[in-house]
C-alpha cells in the first residue's frame, strides 16, 4: 500500500505544530507543579493523542471540502483520486479514535478533553469554516483544547491554567481569518485585526514571563515569533493577493512552534524551550514535501 497519499492527507508539518501544543501545555502545567512529577510515558501518550486528533480533523476537512476542491484544488489527495472518499473516511475515524484512546491512557479527564477537541474539529470542518465570525473562534477552540490537553498531564493543573487557552484561540482565529483570502485575495481590515490578535498573544506571554520572573529568558523567543509572523503579514497587508496571503498563513501555522517554545521559556526551562524550538526545522522540512494548507 502506498502510504504517501495518506501522509499528504494529514499535513505532517501541521501535526508537528500540534505536538508542540502538547509540549507547551506540559510546560504550563509546570508553572505550578514540578516537571519532575511528569511521567514521560504519559507525555508520549498525549503527543500521540494530538497526532490522531489533528490528523483526523484534517482528513475530515478534506472529506467535507471534496466538491469545492474538485473546482478550486483538484490536486488534493481525495479529488485527484489518490484516495477514495470512503477510505479517507475510515482513515479519519481511526485517527480520531486513536487520539481519544491515547488521551485516555493519561487520564479520563484527558480523554474528555480529547473528545471535545474531536467534536470541535468536526463541527469546524462541516459548519464552522463557512461562518465568517464563529468559524475562526471554532478553529481556535480546537487549538486551545489541544493546549489544555497538554496541561492535563497533571490533572489538577487544569484548574490553575485553563484560561491561558484563550490565547491560542486568539492566535488560531487570526490565522483562520487571514486564510479566508488565500484563494481569491484578502482585505486589509481583516489582516489588521489579525495583526492585533497576534500582538495580544505576544504581550500576554511577556506579561506572564515578567510575573514569573522569566522575562529575560522568554523575550528572545517572543521576539523571534513576532518577526516570523509579521514579516509575511506586513507584505500581505501591503498587497493582499492570494500568494501573499498564503505565505502569511503558512508562516502563522509553522510559527505556532515558536509561540509554543515561547510558552515553555516562560516557565523558565530554557533547555525544554530549545527542544520545542528544534521542532521548527522539522516542520519546515516537512512543509517542503507536504502541503500545509
Amino acid at each position: 500500500m502506498n502510504i504517501k497519499p495518506y501522509l499528504q492527507l494529514t499535513r505532517p508539518a501541521n501535526i508537528i505544530t500540534a505536538i508542540s501544543d502538547i509540549l507547551a501545555g506540559i510546560a504550563i502545567a509546570g508553572f505550578s507543579f514540578s516537571l519532575n512529577q511528569i511521567d514521560l510515558w504519559k507525555a508520549a501518550f498525549l503527543c500521540m493523542a494530538t497526532v490522531g486528533l489533528y490528523g483526523g480533523g484534517i482528513v475530515f476537512n478534506d472529506i467535507f471540502d471534496l466538491e469545492l476542491d474538485k473546482i478550486e484544488r483538484p490536486e488534493r489527495v481525495i479529488p485527484s483520486g489518490k484516495i477514495s472518499k470512503e477510505k479517507a473516511t475510515v482513515f479519519g475515524v481511526l485517527l480520531l479514535t486513536m487520539g481519544i484512546t491515547m488521551a485516555w491512557l493519561n487520564s479520563p479527564a484527558s480523554a474528555m478533553i480529547a473528545l471535545a477537541v474531536a467534536i470541535c474539529a468536526l463541527v469546524y470542518d462541516k459548519f464552522g469554516k463557512h461562518h465568517s465570525f464563529l468559524g475562526p473562534i471554532n478553529m481556535g477552540l480546537c487549538r486551545g483544547g489541544n493546549l489544555i490537553l497538554g496541561i492535563s498531564i497533571i490533572e489538577t493543573a487544569i484548574n490553575h491554567w485553563w484560561l491561558i487557552s484563550i490565547l491560542p484561540i486568539c492566535y488560531i482565529a487570526a490565522i483562520t481569518m487571514i486564510s479566508r483570502g488565500e484563494v481569491h485575495g484578502g482585505n486589509k481590515a481583516t489582516l489588521y485585526f489579525a495583526a492585533f490578535l497576534y500582538i495580544v498573544v505576544s504581550s500576554v506571554q511577556l506579561y506572564v514571563a515578567f510575573k514569573l520572573g522569566n522575562i529575560l529568558l522568554a523575550a528572545p523567543f517572543v521576539a523571534l515569533h513576532i518577526y516570523l509572523i509579521f514579516n509575511p503579514l506586513t507584505k500581505a497587508i501591503a498587497n493582499p493577493i492570494g500568494p501573499n496571503i498564503g505565505k502569511a498563513v503558512k508562516a502563522g501555522v509553522l510559527s505556532l512552534i515558536v509561540m509554543n517554545a515561547a510558552w515553555v521559556s516562560v516557565s523558565g526551562n530554557i533547555i525544554f524551550a530549545l527542544v520545542v524550538l528544534c521542532l521548527l526545522p522539522v516542520s519546515i522540512s516537512l512543509a517542503k514535501i507536504f502541503a500545509v494548507t
